[in-house]
């Protein structure tokens, strides 16, 4: 089955987007990156809050704008959200608002490779129910000093995290942690 993972580029002070959603600081740190490369092409699905889908694209103004990790991915994505939207929802893009029902169909399609989830929404719901498996977190040299965390814990439970590896890339030093259970 496939494993949940929560990749995201976060500031050295904890956001992944600044005040209002604003992606557009994430522009000056997309570079070569040999850990998010290997990544996309070991991915089999997108589980993406609907903030997130909807949210700034720090490709806008670009040929890439829209497209997740800036073109080098394509296939499905499993956009979670309250209200689903009456309008056909753009090729590849299905709107769920069960998560249960996100989770299982994001896994389905992804087969033997990862779920990537997109949003710290989503993935704070995945650690809650216990579904996430890993978490990616890219640190760019930055401190935006406001915005989305990249997670907002409400419980007062410890997440344990086991360190699976730490790179360095130009633009920025990647953590991956496997969430213990």
């Amino acid at each position: 089955m496939a494993k949940l993972l929560y990749s995201a580029t976060m500031s050295l002070d904890g956001f992944i987007a600044g005040p209002h959603g604003d992606m557009s600081w994430l522009g000056d740190y997309i570079g070569p990156n040999p850990t998010v490369d290997d990544l996309v092409g070991n991915i089999g699905a997108l589980l993406v809050g609907s903030r997130t889908f909807r949210g700034d694209d720090p490709y806008k103004g670009t040929e890439h704008e829209g497209e997740p990790f800036g073109g080098a991915w394509s296939g499905p994505q499993f956009v979670l959200t309250h209200s689903l939207p009456v309008t056909e929802p753009p090729p590849g893009v299905t709107f769920v608002d069960d998560f249960d029902v996100a989770v299982a169909a994001a896994q389905a399609e992804a087969g033997d490779k990862y779920v990537n989830v997109l949003g710290a929404s989503v993935a704070r719901q995945c650690l809650d129910e216990d579904v996430l498996d890993e978490i990616l977190v890219c640190v760019a040299p930055v401190m935006l000093g406001a915005g989305v965390r990249l997670f907002d814990h409400s419980g007062d439970a410890n997440i344990a995290l086991e360190a699976m590896s730490v790179t360095q890339a130009p633009l920025a030093t990647n953590l991956w942690y496997r969430v213990v259970r």
